[in-house]
């Protein structure tokens, strides 16, 4: 294993030896948020973890076109730009399993799947999260959790082969059967029913014994951490903090698990305090990505503003009427997510938490309309009265010389804010 992949597997036993610390995992294929989180990465001399989902990279290319190695190589091509040592990053594949292909019959999807992970791993991915938990087109509802473990441990053992194969790392796994919707909640939130302890439990000992039956028992100590729901989530416009009270009993769990961590999604937006509670708890793994790329769309659509300040042009479009364009375009990717009237959609095409809008950053209109913009103001300094007005929570950033007063500084540090917060709450 690579010197962070080692230090990943370690974090159980580094906990339950009294360790606090843990890692954020960036779940974003934005090449611009990749970028500032390897800077941010080698400027603090930290591990970065990336994460893939199934529905971004897959063997069949996913939404971004890139199947793993091409991810791999983006990813590593900026990281030696960034200058982070290759053996301070760790790769990893989120939400591996069927879920792209769930329509399908259950025995056509876990093939898709395994061709999925079988290029995870061969691409040298050593983070893989076996996601196993959602019910295919011939599947009962909900799907029972010893077919969900089953699953896991076919996926697992695929995995292992692919490394074997092509000389690779071993990989290390996270399970777990109460995995959150992939990228926020779709109806307003009032409440988030904690994992119950017994439940946890259950699904450890059912991928044990999973694993087991396939002769994978090497395999699973190399399994770092569980999925489970803490009780955070968020929405279009509704974010539920962590409540440390109410998981006392689920924390108290991995007294009894010295192996694991948990693993904790959906924690973007989370108020700083909370997110180092949730870390403090045992939830080590902190997964954001719908935060980072609000954050870094909130510089964009300022940079078109002030691009029409700086550098008027009635033949630019704006970038945000550009981007109404393209999703009414192509809806697919936020119908179903956005409700009420024309105008409420409207907003939450651009505006919601859940931040649908990144599916389209990387289509070639999107990436024409940005270009633009960038194109127009270059590395041009920004004046600061432009700034506040237009990209306000950056200005104090610029006046103390963390974030340069240019259009690509101003994208990374809007970005770096976020990854600061989950610096701190991780203590790297």
């Amino acid at each position: 294993m690579s010197c962070a992949t080692e230090r990943l597997a370690a974090i159980g036993a580094q906990r339950a030896a009294g360790g606090k610390g843990g890692i954020a995992s960036i779940c974003s294929a934005h090449p611009l948020v990749i970028e500032a989180a390897l800077r941010h990465g080698a400027l603090h001399g930290a591990d970065v973890l990336i994460e893939a989902t199934c529905n971004q990279v897959n063997h069949e290319g996913g939404y971004t076109g890139m199947a793993p190695a091409a991810f791999r190589g983006l990813v590593e091509t900026h990281a030696r730009r960034a200058g982070l040592p290759l053996d301070r990053l760790i790769l990893g594949g989120d939400h591996l399993g069927p879920n792209p292909w769930k329509h399908d019959a259950a025995a056509e999807a876990m093939r898709k799947a395994a061709a999925m992970i079988d290029a995870y791993a061969a691409a040298g991915f050593t983070k893989l999260h076996l996601d196993t938990s959602m019910a295919c087109a011939d599947d009962p509802v909900p799907l029972p959790d010893e077919t969900i473990a089953a699953r896991a441990a076919v996926l697992a053992k695929v995995a292992e082969a692919a490394a074997a194969r092509t000389g690779g790392e071993k990989p290390v796994y996270i399970i777990g059967t109460e995995v959150p919707v992939p990228g926020g909640a779709l109806e307003p939130l009032e409440h988030m029913q904690v994992t119950e302890p017994a439940d946890a439990l259950r699904s450890v000992e059912l991928h044990r014994q999973a694993f087991a039956s396939d002769g994978l028992d090497e395999a699973f100590d190399r399994v770092v951490g569980v999925v489970v729901q803490p009780g955070v989530e968020f929405g279009n416009a509704d974010i539920i903090a962590y409540a440390p009270e109410k998981a006392i009993e689920l924390v108290a769990v991995l007294e009894r698990m010295p192996q694991f961590v948990f693993e904790a999604h959906s924690t973007d937006y989370q108020p700083a305090e909370a997110l180092g509670m949730l870390v403090r708890d045992g939830f080590a793994i902190v997964k954001v990505g719908p935060w980072l790329t609000f954050a870094l769309r909130e510089a964009l659509y300022g940079l078109s503003l002030i691009a029409d300040q700086m550098v008027p042009d009635p033949s630019r479009e704006n970038l945000q009427a550009a981007m109404e364009r393209v999703m009414l375009a192509s809806p697919e990717n936020w119908r179903n997510y956005y409700s009420g009237t024309s105008n409420e959609q409207r907003l939450q095409r651009h505006f919601s938490f859940s931040d649908r809008i990144r599916y389209y950053w990387l289509t070639p209109e999107a990436e024409r309309a940005t270009a633009a913009v960038l194109a127009a103001l270059g590395d041009t300094e920004i004046p600061r009265p432009l700034i506040s007005q237009f990209i306000g929570h950056l200005d104090v950033d610029v006046g103390a010389g963390r974030s340069r007063p240019t259009a690509h500084g101003l994208l990374l540090g809007s970005v770096t804010r976020v990854l600061d917060i989950y610096r701190n709450a991780t203590n790297q």
